[in-house]
């Protein structure tokens, strides 16, 4: 039963931490100081899935081919669009679910990249009312593009058997 409520999130989700806040140095002397990417913009992030706007949540995104979005279903989108496209019959019906960056998010700036790698926690309640969570991988490389920190590379995974919540 267990597995067929993890089934219903993985494929409700079709998705696309927390950690220390660092911040980015400046690269050029001209190029005006832009916030680090930190926890609050992490979960902003997740918080976008997990209103299911799909308009609103390509902002955090690169535009244009030639970027890999790595989903738990199916393998990959290549670009922002076909991720969109992909991802949007499944959000229409889904199960509302919560994200949450964990603590163990790691943030390495690296000047106009940054990247974040850790867990987060998905949550809601499945199709027959029971309260379920689970615990999905996340890697991200984000890059300073017109004075913003959009997602030019993203994998999401799910574990094969998920460890068990607290």
């Amino acid at each position: 039963m267990r597995r067929g409520i993890i089934a219903v999130f993985l494929l409700a989700l079709a998705l696309p931490g927390i950690a220390q806040t660092a911040a980015a140095p400046s690269t050029a002397a001209s190029t005006p100081a832009m916030a680090a990417v930190d926890k609050a913009y992490l979960q902003s992030i997740w918080d976008g899935w997990a209103s299911s706007d799909l308009e609103k949540q390509g902002h955090f995104y690169t535009q244009g081919p030639g970027h890999l979005f790595f989903d738990v279903a199916p393998l990959k989108y290549n670009s922002w669009d076909e991720y969109k496209a992909g991802v949007a019959p499944s959000l229409k019906d889904a199960p509302k679910v919560t994200y949450t960056v964990n603590d163990d998010m790691q943030i390495h700036p690296e000047g106009k990249i940054t990247w974040v790698a850790g867990t987060l926690t998905m949550a809601g309640t499945s199709p027959q009312g029971q309260k379920e969570s689970l615990m999905l991988r996340w890697t991200a490389v984000l890059e300073q593009q017109d004075g913003r920190w959009v997602i030019t590379h993203e994998h999401v995974s799910a574990p094969a058997e998920a460890p068990p919540q607290q």
